[in-house]
């Protein structure tokens, strides 16, 4: 029988998680308006896939990879910082030309980005340690290891609440769509492409500091 209770909360979770404005909402926000609802939301997958991950490490109890991403964790954070500042370079670079009847298909670059944010996710160490405290302080999920299917519940409900998030933004966007134009859509690149280079910056100089202490 489904525990609606366990459901609820692992969407709250996904929700959580995935809600903070990071690169991936702006990667979101800007696929969304260039070509659409579903473009956007498909781009949020592969975050929302990441935090499945995530979640199901946390959830399971998977003692081995949360000592291995701890053991990298330096390492994972200079990968996403300089991926990040690269991003946001190449954000900068891009003269988007705005067609309000833009289609991208389902595989290439779309397939691209989603891996893209998937990367984004999965080599930030802070999310899997937020699970994996977020998991220890909600009552009823700190023994998700000892019952499987529990476990399985949870992941899938975390994974829900982080695509409804991705719908949700996507949706809301998706709204103003239709005021979009070339000067807009340019403006748009260059402020996500400047302040995902500033989210890769502070990610470096964190690690930096811990060198300099």
């Amino acid at each position: 029988m489904i525990d609606f209770g366990l459901v609820a909360n692992g969407v709250a979770i996904g929700l959580a998680v995935a809600a903070p404005i990071g690169p991936v909402n702006l990667i979101v926000i800007r696929r969304t308006l260039r070509y659409g609802w579903l473009n956007g939301f498909l781009t949020g997958g592969g975050a929302a896939t990441g935090d499945a991950i995530f979640a199901a490490i946390a959830a399971f109890g998977l003692t081995a990879a949360i000592e291995l991403v701890i053991r990298f964790e330096i390492g994972l954070q200079i990968v996403g910082g300089l991926f990040l500042l690269g991003l946001g370079i190449r954000t900068l670079m891009v003269r988007p030309r705005f067609d309000q009847n833009a289609e991208e298909g389902i595989s290439g670059a779309l397939a691209a980005v989603f891996v893209t944010t998937f990367l984004l996710t999965i080599t930030n160490p802070a999310t899997m340690l937020g699970f994996i405290a977020i998991f220890g302080g909600v009552a009823g999920l700190a023994s998700a290891g000892e019952d499987y299917g529990h476990a399985a519940t949870v992941v899938l409900a975390v994974m829900a609440g982080s695509a409804l998030w991705w719908a949700s933004l996507s949706g809301f966007v998706s709204l103003f769509r239709h005021r979009m134009n070339d000067v807009l859509l340019g403006i748009v690149n260059k402020v996500s492409g400047i302040l995902i280079i500033i989210f890769g910056g502070v990610v470096l100089a964190r690690v930096a500091s811990l060198f300099l202490l």
